[in-house]
């Protein structure tokens, strides 16, 4: 994954990995392009969660003698909040693909088993009506 910046730089990038987040700081305003990349054929899913916040430090806030830090330490827990409902949303975005994945795995397990119990209930059917005809009358009084 790579982020580009408007004059096309390149700004962050990140290889192969899954699940991660991460953030970076926009050196000026304007369009950001996002891109992914996947090598693989089969298709893949991807849920992202863009955030764009602002924290204001002392030389931004006003010079006014009535304000003071606390406006910077408002801002900051405003950006930790939101940094908590967007990992809020991101695991359970995560535990809804997790739970579909098991529910598949589930479901192909159990067909699989399944056939089986039916492949070996159909061999063992086979196996008593062979050993029944070696030993019937007919076939044992044929072979001496």
């Amino acid at each position: 994954m790579g982020v580009t910046s408007p004059a096309g730089n390149i700004v962050h990038t990140l290889k192969g990995t899954s699940g991660d987040k991460f953030e970076f700081k926009a050196p000026r305003s304007g369009m950001y392009k996002f891109c992914f990349h996947h090598l693989y054929s089969t298709p893949e899913t991807v849920s992202f969660y863009i955030h764009v916040g602002h924290i204001p430090n002392e030389h931004d806030l006003a010079k006014d003698e009535h304000l003071d830090p606390v406006n910077v330490k408002i801002a900051e827990l405003r950006e930790a909040l939101e940094s908590v409902v967007a990992e809020q949303k991101y695991l359970k975005a995560r535990d809804t693909r997790h739970r579909h994945t098991n529910e598949s795995t589930r479901k192909r397990v159990i067909f699989y088993t399944v056939g089986e119990y039916i492949f070996l209930a159909a061999a063992s059917g086979l196996q008593v009506l062979y050993i029944r005809k070696l030993f019937s009358k007919s076939v044992a009084y044929n072979r001496v």
